[in-house]
């Protein structure tokens, strides 16, 4: 079997990041610049005012008072004619440029105005150059880069976009993803369960997953466990960017998975990785005529090991596919806030809850009856990793967890 890691290495191998689109910022939310940005201007493109008052010479206010001649009034969005002397001022707004010959703002709170004279006096203490605004160029010179390629679009990331002079941009956009579960067992969630039956807990589990992912779920219903309609239900998956079957996937007698993809020109990549839970995992690639490839995945049965496998692997393939720089799980150490028992031939991925005091990532691995028991998992947000063997943790000790 390949350990978890020669699995991560073979997907990153094999999925490639998606070829890239144009979009428009409107539609680019979520997606990754597959280019990065430079900005077509400065930012600001002129000396601005941060707050409504006056705009003042620094060098008038040598005592921290000053009476000052009005020469206009400035407002967001207009230009101003005077450039100011000594003595002078002109009112300004918010957003607003400041004239030439000032290097400062004075707010409008320490201003006494007499409409009358044209005049304000000013009693704010010292001055100090550049007060109350944003020199030209100060965050961005034009040609400056904005964003990397492989950024994440997020609403902050979108805005800036839209400042520096980039309305539309290259991404690699989300993937849909077929999400097809297996069994004759299975029946819908509203359905009561007869006899031997269960409800299909995994589809909706693994279509938020996918949508958690930033990718575009397309479930697909059930697959009995008959070869003409589970045949049928693989070859409308396949026309998705990947493909997510839960069940069929070990060895026994009904575990059909692997042969149909095979029989539909799947190339088996791995199957089985070395890991509890979640070892029957299998991953192949499509290569269709489009040039555009489908990625495979047969995840277990039982909902934990599918959702355990969704979050290692699937997630991983997916931010390769959309051009993540570091699709891998985010991987960091912390501290168990109570003893844990491990056992097992297989390293364990424990459903565990992280939590952070004092800046320190604190772990509680989750109660659990076993890859079935998808209730203990409600409190999890991490995945807490026990090496292979029969040992008891002590409460403060640090172990490596996967956060999803």
């Amino acid at each position: 079997m390949l350990s978890a890691q020669e699995a991560f290495q073979l997907i990153l191998k094999t999925v490639k990041p998606a070829p890239p689109v144009q979009r428009s910022l409107f539609d680019a939310w979520h997606c990754v610049l597959a280019e990065g940005t430079v900005s077509d201007l400065n930012i600001p493109p002129f000396d601005k005012a941060l707050m409504d008052g006056f705009a003042v010479k620094s060098s008038d206010f040598r005592d921290g008072k000053a009476k000052l001649q009005i020469q206009e009034t400035i407002y967001a969005g207009s230009v101003p004619t005077i450039a100011l002397q000594s003595g002078q001022t002109s009112q300004i707004m918010t957003g607003a440029p400041l004239p030439e010959g000032a290097d400062a703002v004075v707010q409008i709170e320490h201003c006494q105005i007499d409409e009358a004279a044209r005049s304000v006096k000013i009693d704010t203490g010292p001055v100090s150059p550049g007060k109350n605004m944003l020199p030209q160029s100060s965050v961005l010179e034009a040609g400056a880069p904005v964003l990397a390629a492989g950024t994440f679009l997020r609403p902050q990331e979108i805005g800036a976009l839209a400042e520096t002079g980039s309305p539309t941009v290259m991404v690699r956009p989300a993937p849909t993803v077929a999400i097809l579960a297996t069994g004759d067992e299975l029946v819908a969630p509203e359905e009561r369960p007869q006899p031997g039956q269960i409800r299909n807990s995994n589809e909706v589990m693994l279509h938020t997953q996918i949508q958690q992912a930033d990718a575009l779920p397309r479930p697909l219903g059930i697959a009995r466990d008959e070869r003409d309609h589970l045949r049928s239900k693989i070859q409308e998956g396949l026309k998705s960017d990947f493909l997510l079957l839960s069940g069929g996937v070990s060895a026994g007698e009904r575990d059909l998975v692997p042969a149909e993809l095979e029989q539909a020109g799947v190339k088996q990549v791995f199957h089985k990785v070395n890991l509890k839970p979640g070892k029957p995992l299998w991953f192949g690639v499509l290569e269709r005529a489009d040039g555009n490839p489908c990625y495979i995945f047969g995840l277990p049965g039982n909902p934990v090991s599918s959702m355990v496998c969704f979050e290692l692997f699937v997630r991983t393939a997916i931010r390769q596919f959309m051009g993540f720089p570091s699709p891998k799980p985010q991987i960091l150490p912390a501290r168990l806030c109570h003893d844990f028992h491990s056992s097992g031939n297989r390293p364990t991925y424990q459903p565990a809850q992280v939590k952070w005091e004092a800046g320190e990532a604190i772990v509680s691995p989750l109660k659990t009856m076993g890859s079935a028991d998808l209730h203990s998992t409600v409190q999890a947000n991490a995945v807490a990793l026990f090496p292979t063997g029969n040992q008891h943790y002590q409460a403060g000790l640090k172990v490596d967890v996967f956060l999803w």
